[in-house]
């Protein structure tokens, strides 16, 4: 047995090379006799072992041996060699890689020396192993191999190469420096400075870089900032045209093929878009070559790039796989911030907007408000002179209109000041006088003024307002708009039941609670309730009307006050709004607070009327119409220009008691005047009597204008009903929306008295016109009705009569063979004449079905290839019996056969019809039949010399029973010309009449030989 401790036998260990790693084969193969380490046999023992060692690890281990360093390496170390492998990789070290050797060479002295090995973690490496220098990272620790006299004969090296962890981390760091230093930025030009500040840390990645933001236009990109361009900086270009040729853009460009494109674009060197000639104090030369790599920074709407980046190639990597990848993700990164900061900026823009728009339409309401008090006022003043003037004293009649004027002009009042109340508060301009108030007695005093219209409105309006331990701070000005708007609001939406009004302490507030039994509030709606302008849409009320800000302003005011206000409701059974109030005044600004006696109190009573004013319209009846003026200035003078008919019931809808009445008052005398509340209440009234005119406002509570149209479109026995339609929307959008839902007209309020009549006219009178065409639509239906059952009657009487003459005419056959030869001689006569009466009458027969055919629809033709010559000739035979008979004789001209596809029977029906007709009109006359050949049409004329047709009968003969001559000298239905020429124009044909020369007609028939 072979001693274990023994060296192996050198036959073996080759044995083990060749069975063993790929590099163990590599090895053996080679020819190591001209190299250093000589002839593989002859391989000392330490060397053999650590090789061994090598070969069978499978972590890279590498092997520099003898005063050479002769590299040896295992299977794991081949990824590091690159393109050195195999061929160039077992040599020497200073011949592998000469660009280490320098530094590699002192190691080695070193570790020579020492005998101790060494260690390093992601040491840097500018290897030269794939053609190009590399960036590359490697962890090793080289040790010192000793043989038996403790001499260093090698060094063992297990490596491995980190560069892709190195390169990992320092791409990652800047990817986040660039997100975290340009999130959030407030512009683009802002977001790409943070981020080119990040990607100037990296300039091994990115040796230098250029930024372009494009204009809104996507023609023109200017220059952000640049890094990595030292000295060189100041000279990269500016601006760049991105325009193509063909607009006029420059013949070259930089970014301009990567705009058309938006897809990266290698460029060797853009040295050359350098401007150093104008930058003094610089170098001229720009340096050694700059390969750079242009990208699109995507926008994010798509349609263009947002900008560019011009990235310089570090002359260390190659522009594939993790390198490209990383240009790519940090071209996002900076498309993705720059975006986010364009959407800010645009947003915080139009916010701005926004706000400048705010603030301008709250100074033109402002401006709009006062300048509405100057002409109102010069309104009120003289009315309310007029209606008190005890000297020259109004009568009933002008009072009484300028008594509706006085009301809607102190509404309009009201409207105005609410609007100027809002746009002062929005502002921040009201001038608060706060004062320490009795706020049970004082709100006891404004509730006081609803009492009445509460009752009158059938609602109980209580109130629980206990004292208060403390006086309240509040503008008292500002707490009657605060009640005011809260219990015109309760009662404008409350039909039934109550309105209770509560005051009361708790948590250091004085609270406020307004409750009523009314309609509710959808839970939908509640978040919206106090914005400005907002209206719960097809919510129950006693008025469509309103601004919709006075919950707006309750809210404001109360805000002012340092408090809230709340709303709960529940639908179908009622409402409460909550205003809660802090008490004492140190949440009060001390310019605002009015100590006692320092402002002078004001009644409340001027105030509450117009909000009381309000109520009162929303319950008023209006009153019976005046009768209408005499004299020539009076309607009377206008009722023969209105309207003939005083009978006519004209349907008046609108919310507006006030405007129900005055429109009533003008058509009273004229029509008949009917009026409803709401859309509601008029669909019901229509549906029970349908009125002659619908006049409706558009806005009104429970169903609108446009919801009892589509209503009343929708319904047959209604929608011909005329519609006008009454808005203060002007503008020609508003009228074509009207129109466009069914309206018949639409009126923009204010309008004139003649003009609503003029318009009610014209739609009654239209209207009118409608029904006389409906009645004579109907009536013609009628009569076409009646014409379809006396052709069915025809058809049906013809088909019948068809069987009693076949019967008669087979037995007159039957009669005259069974006579004699006497007989049949002495009857000859007679049979022949019955006989003719009974083809006569079968011809009458066959007529009137033809007849019944046509009316039912077109003529059914069954068409086949005939002679048409061979065709007239037959029908000429058949013919010749009642020639000879009337005195005619028959002559044909044809040229010969004329084949063509027709109805064989329907063409001998009109040549039996024309012939019968030359013969009927032209007894003892020749009558000539040409048959004439005319490209692909045949003509067939029947010419004779009768008494002929006047010029200006020679078309109407062609119709459905006219005739030329009278019923009483000449019999016949009129049918035969009228059937003639539906059967030649089914064919494709036409017919003609025309004088023959001598005295005459002569009738023809153009036929196609091959119908289309």
């Amino acid at each position: 047995m072979a001693d274990a401790g023994a060296a192996p036998r050198p036959e073996g260990w080759l044995a083990s090379l060749r069975d063993g790693s790929e590099m163990g084969r590599i090895i053996l193969e080679r020819d190591w006799s001209a190299t250093p380490l000589g002839p593989i046999e002859a391989w000392p023992q330490t060397l053999r072992t650590v090789l061994g060692m090598c070969l069978t690890t499978r972590f890279p281990m590498f092997i520099y041996w003898g005063p050479e360093r002769v590299q040896l390496y295992n299977d794991a170390g081949i990824p590091i060699m690159g393109a050195k492998h195999p061929d160039h990789a077992l040599a020497p070290l200073r011949e592998v890689f000469p660009e280490l050797w320098p530094h590699l060479s002192l190691m080695f002295d070193d570790l020579e020396r020492t005998k101790r090995a060494n260690w390093a973690e992601s040491q840097s490496l500018p290897i030269l192993r794939n053609g190009f220098a590399e960036e590359a990272y490697f962890t090793w620790s080289y040790t010192p191999v000793l043989d038996d006299q403790g001499t260093v004969v090698g060094f063992y090296t297990p490596a491995m190469e980190t560069t892709g962890q190195v390169l990992g981390q320092r791409r990652l760091r800047t990817l986040h420096r660039l997100s975290e230093r340009a999130g959030g930025a407030a512009s683009v030009e802002a977001a790409c400075r943070a981020g080119l500040s990040a990607l100037a840390e990296n300039l091994a990645d990115l040796p230098f870089t250029w930024l372009y933001v494009t204009d809104a236009g996507g023609t023109r990109a200017s220059l952000v900032g640049s890094t990595g361009m030292g000295a060189h900086s100041a000279a990269v270009p500016a601006h760049f045209d991105l325009r193509p040729v063909a607009d006029g853009g420059p013949a070259r460009s930089l970014l301009a093929p990567v705009a058309s494109t938006r897809q990266p674009l290698r460029m060797e060197d853009v040295n050359g878009w350098l401007d150093t000639s104008s930058k003094p104090g610089e170098p001229g030369d720009a340096g050694p070559p700059r390969p750079a790599l242009v990208v699109p920074l995507p926008h994010a709407e798509g349609d263009r790039p947002l900008g560019f980046l011009v990235v310089g190639l570090s002359p260390l990597f190659a522009l594939t796989g993790e390198y490209r990848s990383f240009i790519e993700l940090v071209t996002g990164a900076l498309a993705t911030v720059a975006s986010s900061a364009r959407g800010q900026q645009e947003s915080r823009e139009r916010m701005e907007k926004l706000a400048a728009l705010d603030r301008a339409k709250t100074a033109f309401f402002s401006n709009v408000s006062h300048e509405f008090r100057t002409p109102l006022t010069l309104m009120l003043g003289p009315v309310e002179d007029a209606l008190t003037d005890t000297v020259e004293p109004l009568g009933p009649r002008q009072a009484g209109r300028l008594v509706l004027v006085q009301r809607n002009a102190s509404r309009l009042l009201k409207l105005v000041n609410t609007l100027l109340d809002f746009t002062r508060t929005e502002a921040g301009r009201v001038r608060a006088a706060f004062q320490p108030t009795d706020l049970p007695a004082f709100t006891a005093e404004l509730v006081s003024h609803f009492e009445s219209i509460a009752k009158r409105a059938g609602l109980i309006l209580t109130a629980d307002l206990a004292p208060l331990p403390e006086a309240v701070w509040v503008d008292r000005e500002m707490w009657e708009k605060i009640v005011f708007n809260l219990l015109s609001n309760a009662m404008k939406f409350t039909f039934e039941g109550s309105v209770h009004v509560r005051l009361s302490q708790g948590e250091g507030h004085a609270r406020l609670t307004v409750k009523d039994t009314g309609t509710g509030i959808p839970a939908t709606e509640l978040p919206h309730i106090f914005e400005r302008f907002h209206r719960v849409e097809n919510a129950r009320s006693r008025s469509h009307e309103g601004s919709g800000i006075g919950l707006s302003l309750v809210q404001e005011l109360t805000k002012l006050h340092g408090g809230s206000v709340g709303v709960t409701s529940e639908p179908g059974k009622g409402t409460a709004f909550c205003v809660a109030v802090p008490l004492g005044n140190h949440h009060l600004p001390r310019e605002q607070l009015a100590p006692d006696g320092r402002e002078a109190l004001r009644s409340s009573t001027e105030s509450a009327s117009t909000f009381v004013e309000e109520i009162n319209g929303w319950l008023r009846t209006p009153p019976p119409p005046a009768a209408p003026e005499p004299g020539p200035h009076g309607l009377e003078a206008r009722a023969s220009q209105l309207l003939p008919d005083a009978s006519a019931r004209v349907l008046v809808v609108d919310d507006n008691v006030d405007l129900r009445t005055y429109i009533s008052g003008l058509l009273t005398g004229l029509v008949t005047v009917e009026t409803a509340e709401d859309g509601l209440a008029a669909l019901q009234a229509i549906r029970e009597r349908p009125p002659d005119l619908i006049l409706s406002d558009v806005m009104m509570p429970r169903l609108g204008g446009f919801g009892l149209l589509r209503e009343l479109r929708a319904d047959p026995r209604l929608r011909a009903i005329p519609f006008i339609l009454l808005s203060a929307r002007a503008g020609e959008e508003a009228s074509v929306e009207g129109l466009e839902a069914g309206a018949d007209d639409y009126l923009v309020k204010p309008f004139s008295a003649r003009e609503l009549s003029a318009r009610v006219r014209t739609q009654l009178e239209m209207a009118r016109v409608r029904r006389d065409v409906a009645a004579l639509e109907a009536r013609e239906a009628a009569l076409e009705e009646a014409v379809r059952a006396r052709d069915d009657f025809l058809s049906v009487a013809s088909h019948e009569l068809k069987t009693p003459l076949a019967a008669f005419r087979l037995q007159l056959d039957l009669i005259e063979r069974g006579l004699g030869a006497d007989a049949r001689a002495l009857m000859r006569e007679r049979l022949f004449l019955t006989r003719r009466q009974v083809q006569r009458l079968a011809s009458i027969v066959e007529t009137l079905l033809d007849v019944s055919q046509l009316s039912a629809g077109p003529l059914s033709l069954v068409a086949e290839e005939v002679d048409l010559s061979a065709l007239v000739a037959e029908v000429l035979a058949r013919t010749q019996e009642e020639a000879a008979r009337v005195g005619c004789t028959l002559t044909l001209r044809k040229p010969g056969p004329v084949l063509g596809r027709v109805d064989r029977a329907r063409v001998e029906q009109v040549m039996e019809n024309l012939l019968s007709n030359a013969l009927k009109y032209g007894p003892g006359k020749p009558v000539e039949v040409h048959v004439e050949a005319e490209g692909r049409r045949v003509r067939l004329s029947v010419v004779d010399q009768g008494m002929g047709v006047r010029p200006e009968d020679q078309e109407r003969i062609w119709e459905r029973f006219e005739r030329a001559v009278s019923v009483r000298n000449f019999g016949g239905l009129g049918l035969g010309l009228w059937i003639t020429r539906q059967v030649v124009e089914a064919h494709g044909g036409s017919v003609g009449v025309r004088e023959t020369p001598g005295g005459g007609a002569t009738f023809s028939v153009s036929l196609p030989l091959m119908p289309a």
